[in-house]
Order: structure tokens, then sequence, then C-alpha cells
């Protein structure tokens, strides 16, 4: 009788467990919250890095871009997805567009030498180590790339790595629409 009770936590586990699974398999996964497009790019000030240590300089996400469109791109060297989609950012650089890298929860050597290895995509990269910018920008992972116009405003939003040159082109065109005028008040 004492060995049926001892299985019964673990028949819950099991029960959980294929809930677990069959919730993943029913999620829909183009799904992703896309909270901030159409807003003001947040102004979280982090340091940049210099070589393979954060700062000493900082900047704010807004001014990164420096009144021009750009992508930016919240990466870590401990992502493997992050190191799929690096290919697609290099050929953005390629390409002349102007991709801003946060690093985020990572460590700066970590990220010099992820760089070093693969190739540096970024007009600049700033250090995110405690993940207050993700925090700010509601990712839900890494990577995620998010499209900024001139104004500093969020266009658009892909989570996920970057493989497929129709999204890419999306978050392109996105950044570079001119913005809307409001309709003309009549007299």
């Amino acid at each position: 009788m004492n060995r049926w009770l001892a299985l019964i936590p673990l028949a819950v586990l099991a029960a959980l467990a294929i809930l677990f699974v069959g919730w993943s398999l029913n999620r829909d996964p183009a799904y992703k919250p896309d909270a901030m497009v159409g807003q003001q790019i947040p102004e979280t000030v982090l340091p940049m890095l210099t070589g393979d240590q954060p700062g000493p300089g900082n900047l704010d996400l807004k001014t990164a871009g420096v009144g021009k469109p750009m992508l930016v791109n919240v990466f870590a060297s401990w992502c493997a997805p992050c190191r799929v989609e690096h290919p697609k950012l290099l050929e953005l650089k390629a390409r002349g567009v102007n991709v801003v890298g946060i690093a985020y929860k990572d460590e700066p050597v970590a990220t010099r030498a992820f760089l070093a290895e693969m190739g540096d995509p970024f007009a600049l990269v700033l250090v995110d180590h405690e993940g207050r910018a993700g925090l700010d920008l509601g990712i839900s992972g890494v990577p995620e790339t998010f499209a900024v116009d001139a104004m500093g405003r969020i266009t658009a939003k892909h989570s996920g790595p970057l493989l497929n040159d129709a999204d890419i082109d999306r978050l392109v065109a996105s950044m570079q629409a001119p913005p809307r005028q409001p309709p003309s008040a009549k007299h």
C-alpha cells in the first residue's frame, strides 16, 4: 500500500507534464505580443561596449539611432538562435542598415568574444547586464528585433531569430516609411 502512495506524486507530475506538452503544441507560435509597436522606444540608459568592458560612455536607446532609422537587436552570446540569425544581421550591415545591438544579460567579455568569432554587424553595442532594457522593451526572450524610425518610434517587432528575408524586409520597410500625417481639420 505504501508503494502505491509513493507513486501518486509521480503520477501528478506526469499528468502536469502531459498538460504542458499539450498546451505547447496547441498554442499559436505566430502570436507575439507587440505592445511596444507604435510607441516611442524607451530612453533606457545603458553603457556602451568598449573593447570587452562596459563604458565608460553611456547612451540611451532613443539617442542610439542618432536621428536615423535603426533596427535594435536584443541578443546574447549564450543564445543559440542568436548564432543562427547572425549571418542575416551581417547582411543587413552590408546593405547599409543601421543595427544597434543590446547584449542582454551577458558578460561583456563573452559578448566581445562572440562578436570577434561571428563578425560584428552592429553600429554600436549597448550592455544590458541586468536586463533593464529587456524589461523596458517587454521582450519575452532573445533574440528580438525592433524597427525604429528616425523619430524614435517603434514601427515593427520580430520575436525569435531573423531568418526569413520577408520578415527582414518588413522590418526595414517599416522603419523607412514616412510618418503618417494626421488628417487636416476641415473648417
